[in-house]
């Protein structure tokens, strides 16, 4: 859906009046044109922007005076004309050499010449009828006859008639097209029958046998041509008897006639020629009236041919037009006044403001409201026919007031004035004649073309038009007295562009009947007029600023224009500091779009261009290099001013990409050299592959379904749709989920819930965003607007059957839309605080209630379902009056409640049942009968939402069995699953009943309760049912008062805390109850020796049994570890002074075991036991130092060979040309464990290398320490895994001395020295330092090395967890040395 307007004209040579009449105009792929005319004059010309007149090629003096040139062609392979004269020479003309060579001559003349694609073969049409077939070497291939009206039979038998008798009489002219891929080429033109009938034949390459032919049609001369693709042949007929114009016929391959169309115009219509352009999208028609001739471009399009285009030149001369053989939207022609014009054209958007589709058809103007009618062309809302071919268009829409302006063929300017679009509804079908604007002042130059038409205001129009260097000339006078200049040049003789501006009056007094069109009236009031010496590419009126205009020049500069001012040419950055910055772009983009945005809250102009190469540009930088067709989105549409915020686009990959113009206004654009200047690779980081908007959640790719297709159209606001037109013409609507989210915010945001709520199920958004994007906080406060404005409760029963915890802001839609959360919230024990809020809402066991304290913290997720469906159905049952969908909706909320309330909802139920039964009894109408809704319709609802076990369950939990089994039969069960059941509990005490139903719903407080109440006798149940589920315990305590009971209870909860090894909770449990032994045994089991021995008193044992305990007790505790607290037992209850002495040994308590021998006389023989002892554990002390310092040393020795290995390799692989990331982390782990000799994980001794030393005074005591503290670091380390650098560094860390290690250290050789044993102390010293100092090195070195790779750059993967190393207090002083014992 497009309209194709004519985006340049330039001169390109300009000749004397007496050469305005060639005769045949070709032109090739090398970019050459040449041209013939008559008196045997040939031209070649260079086909660029400024065309200029190289040469003139002479033919030989040999020709005949009378002699003309009637074929021209080009030969690729050698690079050459080849020529046919009326007399039949074939000359070959070679442009580069300035030679001209006579190849052959045939016998009738040459009609015409044509070569195959691939420039192997040329057909030459002779004046006898003969089609001759040549090579490159001008062989005579086969010959036929081309007129076979007379002999078809003889010819497709095989045999051909001999001599060319009966064709005496010249024929008329012959065309002669091949196909694209060179298999095929047709003919027409012949002496036709004895009606003047013709055929089209079809003929193959190889034989020059016919293929077929077409029915005998009164064709048009000659103008025939074979589309590029192959498809069909472009013929023109004569007048049809019927519909008394010409027309153009499609054939396919087989002669079968496929299609047709009717030239616009009177009878005296002749077509001259028709030619394909290159893509086979276009067909050019030159078509001759009597008073003029025109060049006419159609389009096909969803099996329709429409006028694009017409140019209209005065007299009747001779008009040539020709594509560009590579370029599809360029041409080039030959005009009445012996001027070569190059023409580009370009395809323009027919979607206008407010996506309103205005699409040009000949003489019809087809307008389709795309929001209120989405039908593709040539169907339409209303049709708006006109005087003559439609070349241009223009529409505005500006409050109230719509105007198109139309600018047509023939020179003339009509305007329409359009009513109220909210009574576009009547124009439905309509087709409307309109009348042309009294032109005034308006300059005609060949029935001049005014382009570029844009609205200014609602009643000022400006428009572009062309006027050659020579013809400028024609009007000196009247621009020097009547025209402002612009001094803006572009370079070569391209002539000046005329800026027209027109204010326009409607004088109409007639009154125009409301809903209908108007068109008459209209006059210029005033115009003025510029002139600017260069070309005009595109003219957008500026969306902020009324009478004013942007105008791109044809270097891609942009610059302002002013209504009544004209030009403002002021410097860029002055201009920015009023609305935008006016930069240009690199190089000129025919799609032209200037857009408001919000720059920090300040509105400004953004103009996007789209050149012919598909780089998508804006402020002089490249969003996308393959860009196909954009177009914008505003989210604000309705309101005062419109401002986009999303770019869309699509590229030559078919992706279609939604961009925020923030990033795009705001983005940094990073640019990389590609050879010639600089070439932009998207803004932000670059991506791989396409240039696109980088930012999470800041754009939206969708994969377009069907290759080729384009945006047309974006319908803003509410409705966020995207209209996208496919190749063979019918439209698509497409809704971004990106738009479509936007849409909704906007909604929810403003409070339009019923609009959010349509767009959710249009779109089938998740419900849950409606309550997630403000936050459900902000929805509760909100929940009786929401019910009012949606008003229809089926769409609110949809919402709460919807609404789930989750936070779709945070999941669903966390890349696409930004939540508005206003968070006024916090969390306080089992109470939920909101702000703003009214009253309290009970929530079972929590409540919201008011909050007025500021700083609120986030309350947690799980209320929300709950919070919103307790606010809807408050609101339901207060301000929406009863109705059946009410009470569904409320039974809804109840079902979909989290948990689910399925007792309230029974309840309701139940209640609603006997008020039923109420009004059939007393046969008067109950509110709710009144309703027509039965309960049981209401319980069958409720069994939709729920499962129906849980429904049934629910009901045995309201201990209403008549309810129960009128579930259980909604539910579809078997009956005899369940009324067994029922029946055994209606025969039971309604205690008992209750009790038997709670505990198969497994609400056990409730079943102790009700079983509780049953009596004395069932108090057994109650005890099993407490030891079942102990946390009853404490509710039993509540329940019974009897002394004896609650002493069972207590019983028997201690025993269930003793079995839980709880000792000490369960000894205070049996001692409540007096429980004295079970309590002793709970005490000895949990350690707690005077807890214990206190009982023993309690218990009144003797003194024996009390030293038998005590002995048992101190085994015990050396048992558990605790030799310190058996030794206070044995010297306290057992008065055994040297069993103590020697479990305050093992404690490592050396001067607490001197104390007590010295105390009770046993000093010298306890002075030599721990003497022994404290020898002992620091001669293992010594040893196991001294293996620790060989340990650090090959820990450190292995770390620097990984690391150094580790370097080498990564050192290795930059060099050729690899990242680290992209190898294995086993490569840098791949050293081999023999390095050096090191293998400190496998040959170690019986003692660990683990720092963490302890001075027992048994071996075997300190290994178990040492497996156990290693166990917990992790195990040993793999030689050659990925982590043992890491390990390493790791390991080393961990021997260091504890604090602890270090205080046993310091009272070791505290006793040795008070035991005399200087010497021994003073080395265990010496080698407890040095191991403490080696380890601290080594790990320093370590720590270094690390810091020192992470701060060049340069550490390897194992080592980016360097930074969380664990520090194991490493004391920077030596706290535990005697310094009498340090060396000198």
């Amino acid at each position: 859906m497009g309209s194709i307007s004519l985006l340049l004209r330039v001169a390109c040579l300009s000749l004397p009046g007496f050469w305005v009449h060639p005769i045949l105009l070709l032109a090739n792929a090398r970019g050459f044109l040449f041209l013939a005319f008559m008196f045997s004059y040939c031209y070649e010309m260079q086909w660029t922007i400024n065309l200029c007149l190289q040469s003139e090629l002479g033919l030989p003096p040999i020709l005949e005076a009378e002699d003309r040139i009637t074929g021209l062609d080009y030969l690729i392979e050698q690079e050459a004309l080849i020529v046919g004269t009326s007399t039949g020479d074939l000359v070959l003309v070679v442009p580069t050499s300035n030679t001209v060579d006579v190849v052959g001559k045939v016998e009738g003349g040459v009609k015409t010449i044509a070569s195959s694609p691939d420039g192997a073969l040329l057909i030459v049409a002779t004046g006898f009828g003969q089609l001759l077939a040549m090579t490159q070497d001008w062989d005579v291939l086969y010959e036929v006859s081309y007129d076979l009206d007379n002999n078809l039979e003889t010819f497709m038998s095989g045999t051909r008639a001999d001599g060319i008798s009966g064709l005496s009489s010249p024929f008329s002219q012959v065309r002669v097209s091949w196909r694209g891929d060179g298999k095929y080429f047709a003919t027409l033109g012949c002496s036709g029958n004895s009606e003047g009938l013709q055929r089209l034949r079809i003929w193959e390459r190889e034989s020059g046998t016919l293929h077929s032919s077409s029915e005998p049609k009164d064709f048009m001369e000659a103008a025939m041509d074979w589309m590029p693709s192959g498809a069909k042949v472009a013929a023109a007929c004569n007048t049809s008897k019927t519909k008394n114009c010409a027309s153009v016929a499609f054939f396919e391959r087989n002669g079968l006639e496929r299609g047709s169309f009717d030239i616009y115009g009177t009878t005296e219509a002749k077509i001259e020629m028709l030619k394909w352009n290159c893509n086979s999208e276009l067909l050019a028609a030159l078509v001759r009236y009597d008073e003029w001739s025109s060049i006419q471009i159609w389009s096909f399009s969803n099996y329709h041919w429409y006028l694009k285009q017409e140019w209209r030149y005065l007299g009747k001369n001779k008009l040539m037009f020709a594509w560009d053989p590579e370029r599809p939207m360029r041409a080039i022609c030959w005009t009445a006044y012996g001027l070569v014009h190059l023409l580009t054209l370009c395809w323009s958007s027919a979607v206008y403001d407010a996506s309103i589709a205005i699409v040009i058809d000949g003489v019809n103007v087809l307008v389709t409201p795309l929001s209120l009618s989405l039908v593709p062309p040539p169907m339409s809302h209303f049709n708006i026919m006109f005087q003559s071919a439609v070349q241009s268009v223009a529409f505005t829409s500006r409050g109230l007031e719509s105007h198109l302006a139309v600018g047509l063929s023939d020179g003339n300017l009509s305007i329409v004035k359009f009513p109220n679009m909210n009574m576009w509804d009547q124009l439905e079908g309509t087709v409307y004649e309109t009348v042309n604007v009294d032109p005034g002042s308006l300059i005609k130059i060949e029935f001049g073309d005014l382009r570029h038409l844009t609205w200014l205001d609602p009643y000022v129009i400006l428009g572009v038009m062309h006027c050659d260097g020579d013809q400028t000339s024609l009007y000196s006078d009247f621009i020097s007295n009547n025209w402002r200049k612009c001094p803006l040049m572009s370079g070569g003789n391209n002539g000046v562009s005329i800026l027209v501006e027109m204010e326009l009056v409607c004088n109409n007094v007639e009154e125009v009947e409301p809903g209908c069109l108007s068109s008459s009236g209209w006059v210029v009031k005033s115009s003025m007029h510029t002139v600017i010496e260069s070309s005009v590419v595109a003219i957008a009126a500026n969306p902020m600023t009324r009478c004013e205009a942007f105008i791109q020049l044809g270097n891609g500069d942009i610059v302002s224009y002013m209504s009544k001012e004209g030009i403002n040419i002021a410097p860029a950055e002055l201009y920015k500091e009023k609305r935008s910055n006016l930069k240009g772009f690199l190089s000129y983009c025919p799609w032209m779009y200037p857009i408001p945005v919000y720059d920090y809250g300040k509105l400004k102009v953004l103009i996007f261009g789209l050149d012919e190469d598909g780089r998508l540009q804006v402020n002089g930088q490249v969003i996308c290099s393959t860009c196909t067709s954009f177009s914008f989105y505003a989210s604000a549409a309705g309101k005062v001013q419109e401002v986009v915020t999303h770019l869309i686009y699509t590229t030559r990959q078919d992706l279609l990409i939604v961009a925020n113009i923030d990033e795009i206004f705001h983005g940094d654009v990073h640019y990389e050299s590609m050879g010639n200047g600089q070439s932009p690779v998207g803004f932000g980081n670059k991506l791989q592959g396409e240039n696109k908007l980088i930012r999470e959640g800041n754009h939206d790719e969708l994969k377009v379904w069907e290759r080729g297709a384009k945006l047309i159209g974006i319908i803003n606001g509410d409705e966020a749709a995207v209209i996208l037109q496919t190749v063979r013409g019918n439209l698509e609507v497409i809704y971004p989920r990106k738009l479509v989210l936007l849409a909704i915010a906007g909604a929810l945001v403003d409070k339009r819930f019923k609009d959010a709520v349509s767009l959710v199920r249009q779109h089938r958004i998740n419900y849950n965003i409606i309550v997630d994007y403000c936050g459900w906080q902000s929805f509760v406060e909100a929940a009786s607007e929401f019910v009012r404005k949606i008003n229809n409760l089926s769409h609110i029963t949809e919402f709460v059957c919807a609404l789930k915890h989750e936070n779709v802001m945070e999941t669903l839609y966390k890349d696409i839309l930004l939540p508005n959360h206003q968070d006024n919230k916090i969390e306080c024990g089992s109470q939920i605080f909101l702000s703003n809020t009214d009253s309290p809402l009970e929530f079972g066991n929590q409540t919201i209630i008011k909050r007025l304290e500021p700083g609120n913290e986030i309350v947690s997720k799980n209320c929300k379902v709950r919070a919103v469906l307790e606010a809807v159905r408050k609101v339901l049952e207060e301000e929406v009056s009863k109705s059946p969908a009410r009470e569904l909706c409320i039974l809804t909320t109840l079902a979909c409640n989290d948990p689910p309330e399925l007792e309230e909802a029974l309840k309701r139920i139940k209640k609603w049942r006997e008020t039923e039964i109420a009004s059939t009894m007393n046969e008067v109408d109950g509110g709710l009968h009144k309703l027509n809704l039965s309960a049981e319709e209401a319980l069958k609802h409720l069994l939709w939402l729920s499962e129906p076990d849980a429904v049934f369950h629910a009901a045995l939990g309201l201990y209403d069995l008549h309810l129960a089994a009128i579930v259980a039969l909604n539910s579809q069960r078997d009956p005899k699953e369940f009324l067994p059941f029922l029946q055994e509990l209606e025969n039971m005490p309604s205690p008992v009943m209750c009790y038997t139903i709670d505990c198969k719903l497994c609400r056990y407080e409730s079943a102790l309760k009700n079983i509780a109440a049953a009596g004395d006798a069932y108090f057994e149940e109650c005890l099993q049912l407490m030891k079942s589920n102990p946390k009853l315990f404490a509710l039993g305590l509540d329940i019974f008062k009897d002394v004896g009971k609650r002493a069972v209870i207590l019983e028997a909860w201690g025993d269930h805390l003793f079995s839980e090894e709880r000792f000490e909770e369960a000894a205070m449990a049996y001692c409540s109850t007096c429980s004295f032994q079970k309590a002793l045994g709970s005490f000895r089991a949990g350690g707690l020796w005077k807890e214990a021995l206190t009982m023993a008193g309690m218990l009144r044992l003797t003194t024996d049994e009390v030293s038998s305990l005590a002995n048992d007790l101190c085994e015990e505790l050396q048992a558990l570890g605790k030799p310190a607290e058996a030794a206070k037992i044995a010297l306290g209850y057992c008065k055994d002074v040297q069993g103590a002495i020697n479990l305050l040994l093992t404690a490592r308590e050396w001067l607490e075991a001197l104390r007590i021998g010295f105390l009770y006389d046993m000093g010298e023989l306890v002075k030599s036991q721990v003497k022994l002892a404290a020898i002992e554990c620091a001669n293992l002390l010594i040893l196991e130092y001294e293996e620790g310092i060989e340990k650090v040393g090959k820990y450190l020795a292995r770390y620097l060979a990984v690391r150094q290995r580790r370097l080498l390799l990564a050192a290795k692989l930059e060099m050729e040309g690899k990242a680290k990331e992209d190898v294995d982390d086993d490569t840098f782990s791949e050293t081999s464990s023999n390095i050096s000799g090191m293998s400190a994980y496998t040959l170690g001794k019986a003692s660990n290398a683990s720092g963490n030393l302890s001075t027992s005074s048994t071996g075997s005591h300190v290994r178990t320490r040492i497996r156990t503290r290693r166990k917990v670091h992790g195990g040993k380390i793999r030689a050659g895994s990925p982590g043992e650098e890491f390990a390493l560094v790791e390991h080393l860390q961990s021997m260091v001395l504890s604090s602890r290690a270090q205080e046993e250290l310091k009272l070791l050789l505290e006793a040795l020295l008070l035991l005399g044993e200087e010497d021994v102390a003073r080395k265990l010293q010496s080698f407890a330092a040095r191991y403490q100092s080696c380890q601290l090195a080594a790990v320093k070195d370590a720590e270094d090395k690390l810091a020192e790779e992470q701060a060049d750059g340069t550490a390897g993967t194992k080592n980016k967890n360097a930074d969380n190393l664990k520090k194991l207090g490493v004391s920077d002083t030596l706290c535990w040395q005697w310094e009498m014992l340090s060396p000198p």
